[in-house]
């Protein structure tokens, strides 16, 4: 299995040659819009930069290798009152639990991680303001006992929303040599990896 991070909270999970697109954006600052080819899209919820599916092209010819668990949980910490629902989706293949996050806006509750399970790596939104804060997707990460954090949803230089933090106060909370700045956009046999937080590299 391959982890492609596209930038903001957009991946690309690739098993067996099937490619299973998470979050497309478009209009996030300093990223160009989303443009792909992918056998299934999942979109946490339907906010401009989580849903835009336009610029997809759905192709087929490949049975779905995932099995996905999905999970209702909030866009904010008033039960969506603010800024609605929110899904968190388990993918699960060759034995490995990839765990997508969204745009999760609370604390998950122990019925909502019992429900999500455990799992190998977690996608977590880490910049706060509209989600989580660093704190936050520590707690989160801990909760589903995830071996491997990726960060994501954060503002790093020109890229991403002025009112997100950077990734470092997230990094700050764990040991340095936990942390590992990876050369490039993907993550490569995640389930061969130590724990630590994986913080992947857009060109």
């Amino acid at each position: 299995m391959t982890i492609t991070w596209l930038g903001h909270s957009c991946f690309l999970l690739e098993s067996g040659g099937f490619r299973a697109l998470l979050d497309p954006y478009h209009q996030v600052r300093g990223l160009p819009d989303i443009e792909a080819a992918a056998h299934a899209v999942y979109c946490s919820h339907d906010h401009f930069d989580h849903g835009y599916t336009e610029r997809v092209r759905l192709i087929d010819g490949k049975e779905n290798p995932f099995t996905v668990t999905e999970v209702e949980t909030f866009h904010d910490d008033q039960e969506g009152a603010l800024r609605g629902r929110n899904t968190v989706r388990r993918f699960e293949a060759e034995g490995l639990r990839v765990v997508h996050l969204g745009d999760l806006g609370h604390p998950l509750s122990r019925e909502q991680a019992a429900a999500i399970g455990p799992c190998d790596v977690v996608l977590a939104p880490v910049g706060g303001y509209y989600t989580i804060d660093a704190a936050g997707a520590k707690a989160a990460a801990e909760a589903l006992g995830a071996r491997v954090v990726v960060p994501m949803h954060y503002r790093d230089g020109e890229r991403g929303f002025d009112e997100l933090a950077t990734v470092e106060d997230f990094l700050r909370l764990y040991p340095a040599e936990q942390v590992r700045r990876v050369p490039g956009n993907v993550l490569e046999n995640p389930g061969e990896l130590e724990p630590q937080v994986a913080v992947l590299t857009l060109g």
